[in-house]
């Protein structure tokens, strides 16, 4: 892995977000986390996402995120545990800006899972240094009952930036990313892939010369999301 001044330690917030659970889990993530998808069979016209209301919300570097689909259907970056109205991270409503990009909202329900946040995101260049700042876990399952599928995310590439890539370490023993488990995704345009983010540290390192932008979408984790992985791999 190329040098870089910072490394999390057990302070870090993503130490604290829980890993082992009796949650109902897809076996193709069970091995690495992850898997690469094949790339997508149609191209989203850039004016579905490049039109969409954003919103200056930060995660991973220099972002935007477009909300499509949210917990109650306002345009909101928030996740889905507000105070008073706690849910996990599935059962979402289309937002204003689905209208807007009907490829995008046609793909995510043809997945036929239950799916919670899903919007697009607008991230600015940053060289690897600057992103492994922001290496993360995400904090998929909160108030998620235990019976119910693990959330994991996937990822859509609109843009082409086939020298920018998904950075990705599995968790070592002691909580922290393992080096060892590095492994990197290419994002050109329609590249896609399935991950366990709640397990798995990312970030983008974004080598391009202009703004990148992907769909990122929640899934509840079961029978349909796993007939529908089933689908797409090798194609």
């Amino acid at each position: 892995m190329a040098s870089t001044g910072f490394w999390p330690t057990p302070e870090h917030w993503s130490c604290e977000i829980p890993l082992d659970t009796p949650h109902p889990r897809l076996d193709i993530l069970r091995e690495r986390g992850f898997v690469q998808l094949s790339d997508a069979p149609f191209v989203v016209p850039d004016h579905e996402f490049e039109a969409l209301e954003y919103m200056d919300w930060k995660s991973g570097g220099d972002t935007n995120f477009a909300p499509i689909a949210t917990a109650d259907g306002q345009l909101d970056c928030r996740g889905f545990w507000n105070k008073g109205d706690e849910r996990p991270d599935k059962g979402a409503r289309f937002t204003s800006n689905a209208e807007k990009c009907p490829t995008i909202k046609q793909y995510v329900e043809s997945v036929g899972a239950d799916f919670g946040r899903v919007r697009t995101i607008k991230l600015e260049p940053q060289d690897h240094d600057t992103a492994f700042r922001s290496f993360h876990r995400d904090d998929n399952n909160r108030f998620n009952p235990e019976t119910e599928g693990w959330v994991v995310r996937s990822w859509f590439e609109l843009t082409d930036f086939p020298e920018s890539y998904m950075l990705l370490m599995d968790t070592g023993a002691d909580g922290l990313p393992d080096p060892a488990t590095e492994v990197r995704l290419d994002l050109h345009k329609g590249a896609r892939f399935l991950l366990d983010t709640q397990r798995l540290w990312h970030v983008v390192v974004h080598n391009g010369d202009a703004p990148r932008y992907a769909l990122i979408s929640s899934f509840e984790s079961g029978p349909a999301l796993d007939r529908w992985v089933s689908t797409q791999l090798g194609m």
